[in-house]
């Protein structure tokens, strides 16, 4: 049985403190709304941060959008302050940064738990150190635990970067650890969005990045500013060709007579039923993405 479909082709961060931000962001065609109340939000405003988003997630507005909130580190004074209030307001996810083992994110689950957070929050886990790489099945393993609540994966290229000595871009070298990352989440069944492309002069080199990351396995981008929701969108959703292809598929499988057939000759290539799997998801996700109305 398929599980939810959920678009999120485009991640947009944020920050918390910025209150013409948040309101824009019930407009725009991003699936998801990434609220940063961590490197995004400065420590002085932070308190009136987390109010302000939390009051904004509490009286939604937000449409089919999937709201998420990135906290601070869950271990320091203001981490437990983010999920107390967030427990409350019931964002659809919260995101933990610098997560390096499953423990940090059972601990969280657990505490949301017993302050009496929905089930329907999850929590995603960030990727942006070399030991969050080397334990990224151990992580990833989280989803599975009755506190875990762990959705997706999301991968912080520039603390990787910074932490690896990598010289930028960076992006080749990174590769071997954002499959590694990618192998962890479909182990598990969950996301894997990709990082950020920071240069916003680089228009083209953003829209090879979406191609690239699709085309690897990723279901989204977190991206920084506005501009980079309708690339990011074109590239992690399935297109007009990809659908009629899903569609043919499907059709020829389910004809009678191949119904009993687990390979079948379509267009000069053999394929198997495993395909139709794949091509069901290619339609569900259209459908998904057209209930967005994006």
């Amino acid at each position: 049985m398929m599980s939810e479909i959920r678009p999120r082709r485009s991640v947009l961060a944020m920050p918390g403190s910025n209150a013409r931000a948040l309101e824009k962001a019930r407009s725009l065609p991003a699936d998801v709304i990434l609220i940063d109340l961590e490197d995004g939000t400065a420590p002085e405003v932070k308190a009136a941060a987390r109010a302000q988003v939390a009051a904004a997630v509490t009286a939604r507005g937000f449409g089919a959008r999937e709201v998420v909130v990135r906290i601070n580190a869950p271990e320091t004074e203001d981490g437990e302050a983010d999920l107390v209030a967030l427990a409350a307001a019931a964002p659809d996810a919260i995101l933990v940064p610098k997560v390096r083992t499953s423990d940090t994110l059972i601990a969280v689950g657990s505490r949301l738990r017993r302050l009496g957070a929905p089930l329907a929050t999850r929590v995603w886990a960030m990727i942006e150190t070399p030991m969050a790489v080397v334990n990224a099945a151990e992580i990833a393993g989280a989803a599975r635990d009755v506190d875990g609540r762990l959705a997706a994966l999301v991968i912080g290229p520039n603390d990787l970067l910074k932490a690896s000595r990598i010289r930028p871009p960076g992006r080749a070298a990174l590769m071997p650890w954002l499959m590694t990352v990618l192998a962890a989440a479909r182990a598990y069944e969950i996301e894997a969005i990709d990082g950020v492309f920071t240069d916003l002069t680089d228009a083209a080199g953003f829209e090879a990045e979406c191609v690239q990351g699709r085309d690897l396995g990723f279901d989204g981008k977190m991206l920084i500013h506005p501009s980079q929701i309708g690339p990011a969108n074109a590239a992690f959703g399935p297109d007009a060709a990809e659908i009629a292809q899903a569609r043919s598929l499907m059709d020829v499988f389910d004809a009678p007579e191949n119904r009993a057939r687990g390979v079948i000759a379509v267009d000069g290539k053999m394929v198997e039923r495993l395909h139709v799997e794949a091509a069901r998801r290619t339609l569900a996700m259209a459908e998904a993405i057209a209930r967005l109305g994006a």
